[in-house]
């Protein structure tokens, strides 16, 4: 991480001279000590990073040990929407307007500090980011979380110093700000493309003034970027932003958003085919305001580098930046041929003013990142209500979450009658971010063959009880797999995984095909040890299918999910536990060697072809298989001259890949073996590609001392 490094390199690289229109990747550097920026959202299907300074992405950062994601959708297809974000605040003070921007343009790296980068952490080592789940298996489960995966943030506007360090945060002017923000998401399918943000503001004033703040408007800025950073800049090579179409959407009844995509108008084009906006959901002013009118938005954009027009211009001062705060970009500039093409746009949502919040007083005002692919066929640069109908589906549900039990929106806990009460849960309150529940994504076990692969799980979605409809409303199974080469497709394995099987009760609803076919006569029951509590825990899996007709050294993804009969009382739909939640990713093979079999160890493909269908295109990229080897034994290639190129250690219980750059590539190094298999890269042990040639291998069986031989060919 860049907060990392040694302080005096810090200051010295702080002091260096930069473009004054080039983006700053390390644009949080100052921020070396008590910067939280190492957590992302990583339970649905969007990752973003969230920090406790004000901002969210991560600027394309290369972090250590993990290369985070900024707002990276479908997650794990290196397709990004945002470079870096952040939260904003404008009000009126007895001496003049003053807007707080936790990003804006991204850093511009002075003598000193971030310009415009204005909200901190304190310098107390416990002040950091912390993460709850809902999910009572997880790890971070608590009974407070809201959601499948909660971050809880504290940060402020009132330092001028940064925390920990002599440097000053330049031009910046305190509100007098602590923010307490939440983040929420979710793994359902309906319900995993977007990222909450739930922001309480409070005023706590600055040293000794104790002014009311008035007028006040908050913002959500963010410099929106979609695009495959597999494919394109800037984590490798200089960055090129261009490309990106915005649009906004104000309707209360849909969605009040601004949005972008990316524009298909140059070689630099890299088939990002989603949406990413940024969402109004709602506000609570403080008590007594009678100025805030509920649901008004106003939406801006400028461009980076600035032009000709006062819009394409980015505000340069706290005046300026509070009127594009308070008033919307002008529809004839909105509607006009240079703002309706690809550029690179800044954009901004804010909603406001707030008459006043008082000293100790708070205001609550909730925005949410959404993506969504893009709908239907057509040409790449278009935008349009079709286009964007994934996105506004998504939307519906982040809106749906944060309204709760809120059914009819109107802000207060209505009973309407004996049998009809938006109280769900009978609490006697209004609670919102609740969701309706399908059932427990079952626990999966997953067993590699030659060719093949067995799938087994257990029965305990089947006594889920539907939070909303009180009922066990369990229905049946789905079954997903990947197929071949889908781990290297632009979204990524997960997001190209298929139905294929599916199993549900005999009820006179769906199919009707029955459980039975896949249901084992002895269950399998195994008792190891809780990952996140080591505790006893015991699995019996009562479900087992095979799957065939695979390819041996090839990764698949696999995942079994639980589905609900729906409830047409209650306008739900059937609802279907998450895919990502036991998505598992496997490699078939031979299973390991038994001592004195007459299986002969070798490697496939054999000749290997560069250029060829397995072939992973870059050097450090490829990957051979040898197969039957001994559960434990040591495996040395040779020269056909005797000179040894590489040796490594198999341990075949435990190998994942993880000594390759192509299952880290493409496998989050996680992938299940079958024991009898291990890749190699056509590397040397010096770090040197292989040469067209024939190569020798002596395999030495660990645990019996047997030899075996064998020989392959590499052709460039």
């Amino acid at each position: 991480m860049i907060h990392r490094y040694l302080p005096v390199m810090l200051l010295i690289f702080a002091s260096l001279p930069l473009p004054a229109q080039t983006r700053q990747a390390n644009s949080t550097i100052h921020k070396r000590f008590v910067d939280d920026n190492n957590n992302f959202t990583s339970t649905g299907n969007i990752g973003m990073t969230v920090t406790n300074y004000g901002v969210f992405g991560d600027g394309f950062v290369e972090q250590a040990p993990t290369d985070q994601p900024s707002c990276e959708y479908p997650r794990g297809s290196g397709i990004e929407h945002i470079f870096d974000g952040g939260l904003w605040v404008g009000a009126e003070t007895p001496t003049g307007i003053r807007v707080t921007t936790g990003a804006f343009n991204s850093a511009r790296i002075g003598s000193a500090g971030s310009v415009n980068f204005e909200f901190t952490n304190t310098a107390e080592p416990t002040d950091i980011v912390v993460e709850r789940s809902s999910l009572p298996a997880n790890k971070f489960f608590s009974p407070q979380a809201i959601s499948h995966q909660d971050f809880i943030i504290d940060f402020s506007d009132t330092n001028i110093i940064v925390p920990g360090t002599p440097i000053p945060i330049p031009n910046h002017q305190p509100l007098g700000l602590s923010v307490h923000l939440e983040t929420y998401a979710w793994n359902f399918p309906f319900a995993d493309a977007f990222v909450i943000f739930n922001y309480t503001i409070t005023n706590v004033g600055y040293e000794d003034n104790r002014d009311t703040l008035k007028n006040v408007h908050v913002g959500l800025w963010a410099d929106m970027v979609v695009r495959n950073v597999n494919i394109l800049p800037p984590r490798v090579g200089a960055p090129f932003y261009q490309d990106v179409g915005v649009g906004r959407v104000d309707n209360p009844d849909t969605a009040q958003m601004i949005y972008a995509y990316e524009y298909n108008g140059s070689a630099n084009y890299t088939g990002a085919e989603s949406y990413v906006s940024l969402v109004y959901l709602g506000a609570k002013p403080q008590r007594g305001d009678d100025l805030y009118e509920l649901g008004k938005i106003t939406t801006n954009w400028w461009l980076f580098s600035g032009g000709n027009e006062d819009w394409q211009r980015a505000p340069s001062d706290e005046a300026s930046r509070y009127q594009r705060m308070s008033e919307s970009i002008e529809d004839d500039v909105y509607w006009n041929d240079v703002f309706r093409n690809r550029n690179n746009f800044m954009n901004l949502i804010s909603t406001g003013p707030f008459e006043r919040i008082a000293p100790d007083s708070s205001v609550n005002v909730v925005f949410a990142v959404v993506c969504g692919k893009k709908f239907g066929t057509a040409p790449t640069s278009s935008d349009n209500a079709v286009t964007r109908r994934n996105l506004v589906e998504n939307v519906s549900w982040a809106q749906r979450a944060y309204h709760g039990e809120d059914s009819n929106r109107n802000g207060v806990l209505d009973f309407l009658g004996s049998d009809s009460s938006e109280d769900v849960n009978g609490n006697g309150r209004l609670d919102r971010y609740i969701l309706p529940t399908p059932p427990d994504a079952p626990r999966v076990k997953v067993i590699p063959g030659s060719g093949t692969v067995t799938l087994m799980w257990d029965d305990s979605a089947e006594e889920s009880i539907d939070f909303i409809s009180k009922q066990k409303d369990f229905e049946g199974y789905r079954v997903y797999r990947s197929f071949l080469g889908s781990d290297r497709e632009d979204t990524g394995i997960f997001d190209n995984m298929q139905l294929v099987h599916e199993y549900d009760l005999i009820n006179d609803r769906f199919y009707d095909t029955g459980l039975e076919s896949v249901r084992m006569e002895t269950p399998l029951v195994e008792i190891g040890s809780d990952p996140f509590t080591g505790l006893p825990d015991t699995i019996t899996y009562r479900y087992q299918l095979q799957i065939d007709n695979l390819h041996n050294g090839w990764q698949y993804a696999f995942a079994v999910s639980a589905f609900d009969s729906g409830d047409v009382k209650l306008n739900l739909p059937s609802l279907e536990s998450s895919r990502l939640q036991n998505v598992i990713l496997v490699s078939p093979g031979t299973p390991p060697r038994q001592p004195g079999s007459n299986l002969q160890v070798g490697v496939y493909p054999n000749p290997y072809r560069t250029g060829a269908i397995w072939d992973g295109g870059f050097e450090r990229e490829r990957k051979l298989h040898f197969y039957n080897l001994p559960r434990n034994c040591e495996v040395r290639i040779y020269t056909i001259a005797g000179d040894l190129v590489d040796s490594f250690e198999h341990r075949g219980d435990f190998y994942r890949g993880e000594d390759i750059l192509w299952y880290q590539n493409f496998s989050e190094g996680n992938t299940v073996f079958p024991g009898g298999e291990h890749a190699w890269d056509l590397v040397t042990d010096s770090d040197q590609a292989i040469a067209t040639g024939l190569y020798l291998f002596t395999v030495k069986d660990n645990d019996t001392g047997e030899v075996h031989k064998g020989k392959f060919v590499i052709i460039k």
